[in-house]
């Protein structure tokens, strides 16, 4: 079991919690997390890029001259492929650009990603965190206290003043427990987690590990 210190709001330790190994002490395998980010990146694209083909674009219904007799080459309608102003050919079009990834490969790569965190002493485990409203100084004087750039705040449940007071400061972002992702634990430089919401994670990630 790790032992990871506990920490105020104002970055004075008052004690310490046991992690489970069996969540942030997996042995982190680089491919599988590359896996994991390229699909939920896949995922967030549109995909709405189309093009015009020779059945959507429109004109060129009329043949421009008759086939012979003219000295130019055949020609069947003005908007064809060749010609300016005419469809494309084998153009982009929607589509969905996700694939799937099971659910247990997921949530292997998530244990992964928090084992890495704590690996690098990248984990800072807070007792509670809270604004009395929402201003951005009172985040702001959070992170400064904790010397923190570029970190991703987990909370054990929606808290609206914090997450509107951190929503202006650069490199940081503030998320519940249940939307914890791979890509946006290795984007950040720390992860900074409510013990509530580590706590929770523990639990679904570890399938009851105390």
């Amino acid at each position: 079991m790790a032992n990871v210190k506990v920490y105020d709001q104002g970055r004075q330790e008052i004690g310490d919690v046991e992690l489970a190994p069996e969540v942030f002490e997996v042995e982190v395998q680089p491919e599988l997390l590359h896996l994991v980010v390229r699909a939920q990146l896949a995922a967030k694209r549109a995909g709405t890029h189309s093009v015009k083909t020779r059945s959507t674009v429109s004109g060129g219904g009329k043949k421009p001259w008759r086939q012979k007799g003219t000295g130019r080459a055949r020609a069947g309608s003005t908007r064809s492929p060749i010609w300016r102003g005419g469809a494309i050919v084998h153009g982009p079009q929607p589509r969905d650009y996700g694939f799937k990834v099971n659910r247990k490969v997921r949530l292997l790569a998530l244990r992964m990603a928090l084992s890495a965190k704590l690996g690098d002493d990248s984990l800072v485990l807070v007792d509670a965190l809270s604004v009395p409203e929402v201003k951005t100084k009172h985040m702001a004087k959070v992170t400064s206290d904790f010397g923190l750039k570029k970190a991703l705040i987990v909370l054990p449940a929606s808290d609206n003043n914090l997450e509107l007071s951190a929503r202006n400061l650069p490199g940081i972002k503030v998320v519940r427990e249940d939307m914890l992702n791979v890509y946006d634990v290795l984007r950040h430089d720390h992860l900074v987690m409510v013990k509530d919401a580590a706590l929770k994670v523990q639990e679904r990630l570890g399938h009851g590990v105390r």
